[in-house]
């Protein structure tokens, strides 16, 4: 399959200007670039998408450039986005724009070869352009009845201004109007300066990558071309938007969303959503997703298209061991993984959805297990003394992963995880008592 038949096959495909697969077919190594907002320390699950264009941009045999936008994210792109973005000073970008970078090394050969991806930053050609400078050379190719045209202004520019003069919540400030005029002038400098010849972003950021291709047509001469190509956004089968879990983004730095919660993040996929993810976001061949549809279609309770995806993603973003630890992790809730091997961090992540109890360490010195788990516990496990008693004797509590042998054991003798932290069973209900 050629780089089109590949998107398309993956549902990665959205649409793309005339004639580009015959340049893609035609002018072998194409070099294409995609933009990243780096107003977040951090890239997310949203962005992996579009990093697997540059991904398959460079399996075809063409070179992908990556764009962090040091000045652009000083101002903020209105797709998509119904209200003005915060900006964020110089310093905070700059260390957005190394943790990007590290991420981007992941998927992509950075090298000097035709193919080798290359990495710029917009910063470096905006930060001595003068205002006045880029009006005269830039702004006057480009007509303002062509960039309301486009439907990111569109859908912004209906907003009433509030009392302060900043919009509103539905305007458009003339800082994020001017966005389009920014990032196709992104595209004219790679165009002249590194031959780039096609930009692309997801389906959201049409407009912005036609008016670049616009302005290398006006900028340049008569046989200046160049080309865009969309991928579809992500979403679930109910239409809303893929990416979030219950405690937010899905980041893909392991400080921000741990290799485990990353991990379950893709093991919870819906049935209906897994089969086009593993086509996105893993690099699995046809033969070999359609062979893991087929074995999980025959028990789909044992999730083997969830276990495919959360395991190439996770290693491909963190590593083979951090998907091993997850793993791992994950077994604990059924009781085949080992307690005493989770870290802290870890440790509170599998039990997050669990609750968390405290008792003050100095009131357990003298105090036995069955008053811990009823009144120590204000009852929040079990209501009395009596009903600890009758649990441990039908062998139905475990603690710390271990049966629970005698209500009276005293607390200062059981062995606690990390020092402070006990975990109770009770059916198949959990626990987790932190002795502060």
């Amino acid at each position: 399959m050629n780089l089109l038949e590949e998107l398309k096959w993956r549902g990665m495909y959205h649409d793309a200007m005339p004639g580009t697969a015959e340049h893609l077919a035609s002018a072998a190594p194409v070099s294409g670039y995609i933009g990243f907002d780096p107003t977040a320390a951090s890239l997310h699950i949203g962005n992996l998408a579009t990093i697997m264009l540059l991904v398959h941009l460079q399996r075809a045999g063409h070179r992908p450039v990556a764009l962090v936008g040091g000045a652009t994210g000083m101002i903020g792109d209105p797709s998509g986005k119904s209200a003005e973005r915060n900006l964020l000073d110089e310093t905070t970008l700059r260390a957005n724009q190394a943790g990007i970078r590290a991420q981007l090394e992941k998927f992509l050969e950075f090298n000097d070869s035709p193919t080798g991806a290359v990495l710029v930053n917009n910063y470096d050609w905006f930060k001595d352009f003068s205002f006045l400078g880029f009006l005269r050379d830039v702004g006057k190719h480009l007509t303002v009845n062509y960039m309301m045209a486009k439907d990111s202004v569109k859908r912004r520019i209906g907003g009433s201004e509030d009392a302060a003069g900043t919009g509103g919540s539905e305007g458009i400030s003339y800082t994020e109007f001017s966005y389009q005029l920014l990032q196709g002038y992104d595209f004219f400098h790679l165009y002249k300066n590194l031959g780039c010849t096609l930009q692309m972003g997801a389906s959201d950021q049409w407009g912005n990558i036609t008016t670049g291709t616009e302005l290398i047509r006006r900028l340049g001469g008569p046989d200046d071309k160049a080309y865009a190509l969309t991928g579809q956004l992500i979403t679930k089968a109910d239409g809303t938007k893929y990416g979030k879990s219950e405690t937010g983004t899905v980041w893909l730095d392991p400080a921000l969303t741990s290799p485990y919660q990353f991990y379950q993040f893709f093991l919870r996929a819906e049935d209906a959503d897994a089969p086009r993810l593993i086509r996105v976001f893993t690099l699995l061949s046809q033969p070999e997703i359609e062979a893991i549809e087929a074995e999980h279609a025959q028990n789909p309770g044992l999730k083997t298209l969830q276990k495919a995806l959360a395991k190439d993603v996770t290693i491909r973003v963190h590593s083979a061991a951090a998907y091993e630890a997850a793993v791992a992790a994950s077994e604990v809730l059924f009781g085949k993984g080992d307690l005493a091997a989770l870290d802290e961090a870890t440790l509170l992540d599998v039990f997050a959805g669990v609750p968390h109890l405290r008792v003050p360490r100095a009131e357990t010195t003298e105090m036995p297990l069955a008053v811990l788990l009823s009144e120590a516990t204000d009852k929040k496990i079990l209501p009395s003394r009596g009903e600890v008693r009758k649990l441990v004797q039908a062998n139905g509590l475990s603690i710390n992963g271990q049966k629970a042998t005698s209500p009276d054991t005293p607390v200062a003798e059981l062995p606690l995880l990390l020092g402070k932290y006990l975990v109770i069973k009770k059916g198949r209900n959990f626990f987790l008592i932190e002795l502060s």
